[in-house]
């Protein structure tokens, strides 16, 4: 499993037999990467981007788990990706850590074993990148470059579960790509959430991607090109994910849970 501080660890599990799980870490080590998964009936598979910020090396990375799920008889692999953008836009938008798994899954569905969760923006950014920012009057605001677009979310940590119940149901599954959501939300509305759990006013900026993408951070041009993305509104299924993990958390129940950490 990915840890925090560890530019080289990655999320692989392999479901053996009886429920055994074997994990790998190092997604450019073929070996560790080969003794996971033998003898596994399936593997959730998660990608990295943020760890290089290369699309060419996570495609590699991709490639070497398809190629060693098919090597090793996998019958099921859940891969945790995202649209090909650029394919999709006919080359009008390109966003490099959503496209990179978009290949990587076209590469998978050769072999006939894939289920893709398609996966929303993570509630945890709030704590990260999208955490509100004080102001001189005491106040806090958003800088979420949506404009008044609602967006879908989930908490990162109910992902899981819904691997697990994919895993579990591969006549329902393979060959699917699953949507993932637990709601769809405004800047603003986000904003009024977190006002209520802080006990302090959260403002929304309603920041278009286009002025987020001038400052120039590090980082500004592929969040902008995300968000660009999302004023699209793709599919995504509340209901479907409900169904397969039923405790999946609002981002009002998220922001209760964690309002300790803002």
């Amino acid at each position: 499993m990915r840890g925090p501080g560890s530019a080289r660890r990655w999320d692989l599990r392999g479901s053996h037999k009886g429920g055994r799980g074997a994990e790998a870490e190092d997604q450019d080590d073929e070996p560790s990467l080969e003794l996971a998964l033998a003898g596994a009936y399936g593997a959730f598979v998660v990608t990295n981007f943020w760890e290089h910020c290369s699309k060419e090396k996570e495609i590699a990375q991709g490639k070497r788990l398809a190629d060693l799920s098919k090597h090793l008889g996998l019958r099921h692999v859940v891969y945790s990706g995202l649209e090909n953008v650029k394919q999709l836009t006919g080359g009008r938008l390109e966003v490099l850590h959503f496209d990179g798994k978009g290949v990587v899954d076209e590469y998978f569905q050769k072999f006939g074993v894939p289920t893709m969760t398609i996966l929303p923006f993570y509630f945890k950014n709030f704590l990260s990148i999208f955490e509100p920012q004080k102001v001189p009057q005491g106040d806090r605001y958003l800088s979420l470059p949506a404009g008044v677009t609602p967006m879908d979310g989930m908490a990162a940590e109910d992902i899981g579960p819904v691997a697990l119940c994919l895993l579990r149901s591969p006549e329902e599954s393979i060959g699917q790509a699953i949507a993932l959501s637990t709601g769809k939300l405004t800047e603003a509305e986000y904003a009024a959430v977190l006002s209520q759990q802080m006990g302090k006013t959260a403002e929304a900026s309603e920041i278009a991607p286009e002025a987020y993408e001038n400052r120039g951070s590090a980082g500004a041009k592929e969040t902008a090109a995300r968000f660009r993305f999302y004023a699209l509104q793709p599919d995504r299924n509340v209901d479907l994910t409900m169904k397969l993990n039923p405790r999946a958390r609002t981002f009002r129940q998220w922001a209760a849970d964690d309002k300790a950490t803002f």
